[in-house]
């Protein structure tokens, strides 16, 4: 993966509260890492010699949207310019489960239309996560 021409952002409903935006960006951020370990950087040591577990490499920023911004891009993500485009998404559906399985039945029966974003993530070439997202204001 080449750092220097690769983005990754998370896009989050900032009308959420506040353990909800949380809890979306752990998610996100746990199904980026499994999905793309390349870009986890190595274990270090402070100045003591304790070891510090590897984070990722480069800044992913996190930008404030709303559920029908969220909405649009996710269903943009889906058009064949994009599909070189590591994405994770996560709906009130995913959100409201108490466990995978539950989530995996009433996912096999969830419309587009079902489907409400609390937050998506999205890492792959600059220019088009730009292209998505440039227009965003980071999440304060």
């Amino acid at each position: 993966m080449d750092l220097q021409n690769e983005k990754c952002v998370m896009i989050l409903d900032a009308s959420l509260p506040a353990g909800l935006i949380a809890n979306a960006a752990a998610i996100l951020g746990i199904t980026l890492g499994k999905q793309l370990p390349q870009v986890v950087g190595q274990d270090v040591t402070d100045q003591a010699g304790r070891e510090h577990l590897d984070i990722i490499e480069f800044p992913v920023p996190i930008l404030k949207g709303d559920k029908e911004r969220i909405k649009s891009i996710r269903k943009r993500l889906y058009e064949p310019d994009f599909s070189d485009l590591t994405v994770v998404d996560f709906s009130d559906l995913a959100q409201g489960c108490k466990t995978y399985g539950e989530f995996t039945e009433k996912m096999r029966d969830a419309g587009d239309g079902d489907l409400n974003y609390l937050g998506i993530a999205i890492c792959g070439a600059k220019k088009k996560v730009n292209r998505l997202t440039g227009n965003l204001a980071l999440l304060r």
